[in-house]
């Protein structure tokens, strides 16, 4: 299933997918609290099946999804704690896998920087899950 079939997941899904989860993951992805790179040979492709992504159709008038970030309460980009907002960057450019092992919901994207392309994951804890209601305030 390639990120044009996937089904566009609610911040519902998302924290249903995350519930799933045991308490005790055993993938490796465990580690990836906060945005981690994940080169593909540490990615664990043959564990993981996609099952949904966080992407939406660019608005009308815009070229690309917003690179704006939501932090109300002050953490950052690669904090554990920041909130996970589908409208906003980097989860509006993400694909969201659920571990065959363990059950986990891992969200993955790529950071396209000026000389390098970089793979990206985050466990997802689902009390970080903003609600779809609220993930369009500023």
């Amino acid at each position: 299933m390639d990120d044009h079939t996937l089904p566009e997941f609610t911040a519902d899904d998302l924290r249903r997918c995350a519930s799933s989860k045991p308490s005790a993951c055993t993938c490796s992805l465990k580690a990836c609290l906060g945005w981690e790179s994940v080169s593909n040979d540490r990615w664990p492709a043959q564990q993981l099946q996609a099952v949904g992504t966080l992407r939406r159709p660019v608005p009308h008038g815009e070229t690309e999804a917003t690179f704006e970030e939501f932090h109300p309460h002050g953490t950052r980009y690669e904090s554990p704690e920041a909130p996970i907002a589908r409208a906003f960057f980097p989860f509006n450019r993400c694909d969201v896998y659920a571990c065959g092992q363990c059950g986990c919901a891992v969200l993955r994207y790529t950071e396209y920087g000026g000389y390098y392309i970089d793979p990206r994951a985050r466990l997802v804890d689902a009390q970080w899950v903003v609600p779809d209601q609220d993930d369009t305030a500023g």
